[in-house]
């Protein structure tokens, strides 16, 4: 479906298109058309639940003994897959592997085109180690116009905040009669981090100023620009430079902050008891969504919505007997014998490591750079390509889980649950012990490395 409107919608030669030149009504097609074809990929996912089910090999041998062999009532319901384009859960997994890779996602507003949030980490020989060298990559001041006259138009055209505040009260960043954006900005003679570790710009007081709608702005009110990627895009291009890890957090955090919505709605009851309904994904995502012209038409044409390099695998982990998947129509006999239930992708690691000698070098996180997952289910030599793996996040509160995600970050060439939980040749009980032992959890029971987990250092710059 999407194939075919993708289809009707180009615009030919020599070929008059009636929706092309529908204007205002083009666009309410487009959003009315990806709408159907949104509606119907949710409508494939909520028929195909049964696929998706999942649970605990311990669970269904604790159903198997007390006699139940009907699976469709174990295990979640109604889930939106990370697979679906948008979702919660799509979100949250791109947001995990951005904190170890060069990022971008484009985002859709209700008012104006769509714009990219691009996130670069430098080689360890071109990073910027002082404020001394920010200066040359990016600036806040208006260029002179005899010396660049260029460069001057183009920071007049775009990277010019306002005008704001009583010259126009209804510039939109005007929240009770402020500058949301905290324009205009102090002079200064250099750039510096302030007290919470945000960097100030140099803004020199020389004089120079635009005009734009008979206002005169001055280097306040210049939002930070590097030079030759304004020269070459000829666009808005805000960067800033971030060497906080609370800082790129929160950056990868928003720019994977999921769909726009629109409305709420509360809906009364007159029973006192009311039954807690299953969780539905698909309804959550759907309701209130709001769809723009340009989101509709971008997703229609198929673009990239986030771009990541290199790849990152997912790999998953679980505790002993802790994952099988199943469909609502298995008898629990038939699951429990299936050849699968031996074997999952941590599995596999530690097989491979009693047969690959330069595995048990490697952690169960560096892995994928080494070697690929076969449909076989077998672990092969990797051949060709680069890719990094990213071990799926679990919260604290899943105890061993957690403190297993941890181990798994530091040890290598591990081959039983056991070796796991070793060290100096002693075995501890458990995972939150072993993690104690390495000395990865301090006397709060808090991760030591979670800084240095995240897989980024240095500078960064983001736009």
């Amino acid at each position: 479906m999407r194939e075919f409107f993708a289809y009707r919608f180009q615009d030919r030669i020599n070929t008059f298109s009636l929706p092309l030149n529908g204007r205002r009504l083009f666009q309410q097609l487009m959003v009315d058309v990806y709408t159907i074809v949104e509606s119907e990929r949710l409508f494939y996912i909520r028929n195909q639940q049964k696929k998706l089910r999942c649970e605990t090999y311990e669970n269904l041998r604790s159903s198997q003994n007390q006699g139940n062999n009907d699976v469709s009532k174990v295990g979640q319901r109604i889930i939106l897959p990370s697979s679906f384009t948008g979702s919660s859960r799509y979100m949250l997994q791109n947001y995990l592997d951005a904190m170890s890779l060069f990022v971008y996602t484009v985002e859709f507003q209700k008012r104006g085109l769509p714009h990219a949030h691009l996130c670069l980490f430098m080689n360890a020989n071109h990073k910027l180690p002082t404020v001394d060298h920010v200066d040359p990559f990016i600036s806040t001041e208006i260029p002179d116009k005899n010396a660049d006259q260029e460069l001057y138009y183009l920071v007049k055209e775009f990277m010019i905040h306002g005008p704001y505040g009583i010259e126009n009260i209804n510039c939109p960043c005007m929240v009770d009669r402020k500058c949301s954006k905290n324009f205009p900005k102090k002079f200064r003679e250099f750039t510096s981090i302030d007290g919470e570790g945000y960097h100030v710009y140099r803004r020199r007081d020389d004089g120079r100023f635009v005009d734009k709608l008979n206002v005169k702005l001055d280097n306040r009110s210049v939002v930070p620009y590097n030079k030759t990627l304004l020269k070459r895009n000829q666009a808005h291009i805000n960067v800033e430079w971030c060497n906080q890890a609370g800082l790129i957090k929160y950056l990868f955090k928003y720019i994977n902050k999921g769909q726009d919505r629109v409305s709420i709605y509360f809906v009364p009851s007159n029973q006192q008891h009311d039954r807690q309904e299953s969780v539905d994904e698909i309804k959550e995502y759907y309701s209130c969504r709001y769809i723009s012209a340009c989101e509709a038409s971008w997703r229609i044409f198929s673009y990239d919505i986030h771009y990541r390099n290199p790849s990152a695998i997912r790999i998953p982990f679980h505790l002993s007997g802790q994952q099988v998947i199943y469909e609502d129509s298995d008898v629990i006999d038939d699951v429990l014998d299936k050849p699968s239930v031996a074997t999952s992708m941590f599995l596999e690691w530690m097989n491979s490591n009693q047969t690959y000698p330069e595995a048990r070098k490697l952690s169960y996180v560096e892995y994928p750079t080494q070697f690929v997952w076969k449909i076989d289910k077998c672990r092969k030599r990797r051949k060709k390509g680069f890719s990094i793996g990213r071990i799926y996040v679990v919260s604290p509160s899943l105890g061993e889980a957690y403190y297993l995600r941890i181990l798994l970050n530091k040890v290598k060439g591990q081959r039983t649950f056991d070796e796991i939980k070793t060290f100096n040749n002693v075995v501890y009980p458990t995972f939150r012990d072993a993690c104690y032992a390495y000395g990865l959890l301090d006397d709060d029971n808090e991760y030591v490395e979670a800084i240095s987990e995240a897989s980024f250092s240095g500078t960064g710059y983001y736009l």
